[in-house]
């Protein structure tokens, strides 16, 4: 206890706590995108308890990898290198690499999950006829309870892992980490039924939230071979085409109540 009080006496520590915060709640909202899509394609009845098991595993595995920091930040350490790298910018760093951590393979075969998860659900959004595939929302056949949390599992293992990594490399005090990503799986639990119900209301964003997870898959796949995309851009990106569609709701709502008006009269 006297240890946490010391801790906590510092201000550096608080405002690295702050970021931090912020920093896993937007990395939070990446992974509670797929858990929110995933989870509407389950009968009624079981969509809210996926989305808790969801958000559920992501904590368990961010603490359990918490608990073994030495071994998370020896993923960095690289396992082979096939000799290949890009040209050197004028800092000397090449623009991309072959030398592969651990990190970088599980975030390679994360992104290829969500490349391959997201153009296969926009290639069932935009065709019209069911194909029976069980991701096919328009099939007949739902999509089975355990299938999705082995899905979700298996994302919510790739985000955890850049989550840890963040918090590795924002502050050096476990009980700051915790807190972090404590507060920030909170945040994703209360986020999620009002997200997962406004996605399922607008269809229209689930071709933008798919488009996130596109986006976001090529990001991860690209850190993986040392191309390091500011994550600033990423979110800078997102956020104004989230502002475009609230426009386009807006807009739509706006044209509903005038042509209720008009029937009305």
């Amino acid at each position: 206890m006297t240890d946490m009080l010391a801790i906590f006496a510092d201000p550096a520590v608080w405002a690295a706590l702050v970021t931090l915060v912020v920093m896993e709640v937007v990395l939070g909202i990446d992974n509670l995108i797929f858990i929110s899509i995933l989870s509407n394609k389950l009968p009624q009845h079981q969509q809210r308890r996926a989305r808790r098991l969801g958000i559920g595993l992501a904590l368990v595995m961010r603490l359990a990898l918490l608990s073994m920091i030495a071994w998370i930040v020896g993923l960095t350490a690289p396992v082979f290198d096939l000799g290949w790298q890009g040209v050197p910018d004028a800092h000397g760093v090449p623009s991309f690499e072959t030398r592969f951590s651990w990190r970088d393979i599980i975030l390679i075969v994360g992104g290829l999950f969500l490349v391959w998860k997201a153009t296969t659900e926009i290639h069932h959004s935009v065709d019209p006829s069911p194909s029976g595939d069980l991701l096919d929302k328009k099939a007949h056949v739902a999509l089975g309870f355990g299938t999705a949390i082995i899905q979700i599992l298996l994302l919510d293992m790739v985000f955890s892992i850049d989550s840890i990594l963040t918090a590795v490399g924002m502050t050096d005090h476990l009980p700051v980490m915790v807190i972090a990503v404590i507060t920030a799986v909170a945040v994703m639990l209360l986020a999620a039924d009002p997200l997962a119900e406004f996605i399922e209301r607008n269809p229209t964003v689930v071709m933008l939230a798919l488009g996130f997870l596109l986006m976001i898959g090529a990001v991860l796949i690209a850190d993986g071979f040392g191309v390091h995309v500011p994550k600033g851009y990423i979110y800078a990106a997102m956020a104004f085409s989230a502002g475009v569609e609230a426009l386009n709701i807006w807009q739509r709502r706006a044209q509903a109540r005038r042509a209720e008006r008009r029937q009305g009269a």
